[in-house]
Protein backbone atom coordinates (compact mmCIF):
# COMPACT_ATOMS: atom_id res chain seq x y z
CA UNK A 1 0.00 0.00 0.00
CA UNK A 2 2.86 2.37 0.80
CA UNK A 3 2.79 5.83 2.25
CA UNK A 4 -0.52 7.53 2.97
CA UNK A 5 -1.47 11.17 2.84
CA UNK A 6 -1.04 12.72 6.26
CA UNK A 7 -3.86 14.34 8.18
CA UNK A 8 -3.28 18.06 8.46
CA UNK A 9 -5.09 20.05 11.14
CA UNK A 10 -5.32 23.66 12.29
CA UNK A 11 -2.83 22.69 15.01
CA UNK A 12 -0.07 21.22 12.83
CA UNK A 13 -0.66 23.10 9.55
CA UNK A 14 2.09 25.73 9.90
CA UNK A 15 4.77 23.25 10.89
CA UNK A 16 3.93 21.00 7.96
CA UNK A 17 3.87 23.61 5.19
CA UNK A 18 7.11 25.19 6.34
CA UNK A 19 9.01 22.26 4.92
CA UNK A 20 11.85 22.52 2.43
CA UNK A 21 10.00 19.91 0.39
CA UNK A 22 6.93 20.81 -1.67
CA UNK A 23 3.67 20.18 0.18
CA UNK A 24 0.43 19.26 -1.58
CA UNK A 25 -2.62 19.98 0.59
CA UNK A 26 -6.03 18.62 -0.31
CA UNK A 27 -8.89 20.60 1.29
CA UNK A 28 -11.85 18.22 1.38
CA UNK A 29 -14.96 17.15 3.30
CA UNK A 30 -16.78 13.88 3.81
CA UNK A 31 -20.00 15.15 2.18
CA UNK A 32 -18.31 16.42 -0.98
CA UNK A 33 -18.73 14.10 -4.00
CA UNK A 34 -15.84 15.44 -6.13
CA UNK A 35 -13.58 15.21 -3.06
CA UNK A 36 -14.16 11.49 -2.99
CA UNK A 37 -12.93 11.28 -6.58
CA UNK A 38 -9.75 13.19 -5.76
CA UNK A 39 -9.07 11.36 -2.47
CA UNK A 40 -7.63 8.15 -3.94
CA UNK A 41 -5.48 10.18 -6.36
CA UNK A 42 -4.03 12.15 -3.45
CA UNK A 43 -3.26 8.90 -1.63
CA UNK A 44 -1.47 7.53 -4.72
CA UNK A 45 0.60 10.69 -5.06
CA UNK A 46 1.56 10.41 -1.38
CA UNK A 47 3.07 7.01 -2.15
CA UNK A 48 4.74 8.03 -5.40
CA UNK A 49 6.32 11.18 -3.96
CA UNK A 50 7.40 9.70 -0.64
CA UNK A 51 10.70 11.32 0.35
CA UNK A 52 10.36 13.98 -2.38
CA UNK A 53 7.23 15.80 -1.28
CA UNK A 54 4.70 15.89 1.53
CA UNK A 55 1.08 15.11 0.69
CA UNK A 56 -1.68 15.80 3.17
CA UNK A 57 -5.38 16.42 3.58
CA UNK A 58 -7.33 19.01 5.53
CA UNK A 59 -10.91 18.19 6.52
CA UNK A 60 -12.51 21.64 6.14
CA UNK A 61 -15.30 20.87 8.62
CA UNK A 62 -12.87 19.88 11.35
CA UNK A 63 -10.32 22.64 10.61
CA UNK A 64 -12.18 25.88 9.91
CA UNK A 65 -9.26 28.19 10.78
CA UNK A 66 -6.96 26.88 8.08
CA UNK A 67 -9.75 26.81 5.53
CA UNK A 68 -10.71 30.41 6.31
CA UNK A 69 -7.11 31.60 6.25
CA UNK A 70 -6.73 30.52 2.63
CA UNK A 71 -10.24 31.54 1.60
CA UNK A 72 -11.28 28.02 0.67
CA UNK A 73 -14.76 28.48 -0.81
CA UNK A 74 -15.27 25.44 -2.98
CA UNK A 75 -13.82 22.01 -2.46
CA UNK A 76 -11.87 20.13 -3.37
CA UNK A 77 -9.20 22.81 -3.44
CA UNK A 78 -5.61 21.64 -3.67
CA UNK A 79 -2.79 23.98 -2.76
CA UNK A 80 0.91 23.40 -3.36
CA UNK A 81 3.27 25.05 -0.89
CA UNK A 82 7.02 25.54 -1.02
CA UNK A 83 8.81 27.03 1.98
CA UNK A 84 5.47 28.00 3.47
CA UNK A 85 4.28 29.91 0.38
CA UNK A 86 1.52 28.94 -2.04
CA UNK A 87 3.13 28.21 -5.40
CA UNK A 88 0.24 26.49 -7.16
CA UNK A 89 -3.48 25.97 -6.79
CA UNK A 90 -6.15 23.71 -8.25
CA UNK A 91 -9.87 24.08 -7.57
CA UNK A 92 -12.11 21.15 -8.41
CA UNK A 93 -11.51 17.52 -9.29
CA UNK A 94 -8.90 16.92 -12.00
CA UNK A 95 -7.18 13.84 -13.42
CA UNK A 96 -4.16 12.56 -11.54
CA UNK A 97 -1.63 13.69 -14.17
CA UNK A 98 -2.63 17.33 -13.64
CA UNK A 99 -1.81 17.18 -9.94
CA UNK A 100 1.31 15.11 -10.59
CA UNK A 101 2.59 17.79 -12.99
CA UNK A 102 2.05 20.54 -10.43
CA UNK A 103 3.91 18.57 -7.78
CA UNK A 104 6.66 17.49 -10.15
CA UNK A 105 7.28 21.11 -11.17
CA UNK A 106 8.02 21.99 -7.54
CA UNK A 107 10.06 18.88 -6.80
CA UNK A 108 12.38 19.66 -9.70
CA UNK A 109 12.36 23.47 -9.23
Amino acid sequence: MGHKAIEITDANFESIINSDKPVLVDFWAEWCGPCRMVGPVVEELAGEYEGKAIVGKVDVDANPQTSAKFGIRSIPTLLVFKNGQIVDKQVGAVPKHVLAQKLEAQVTA
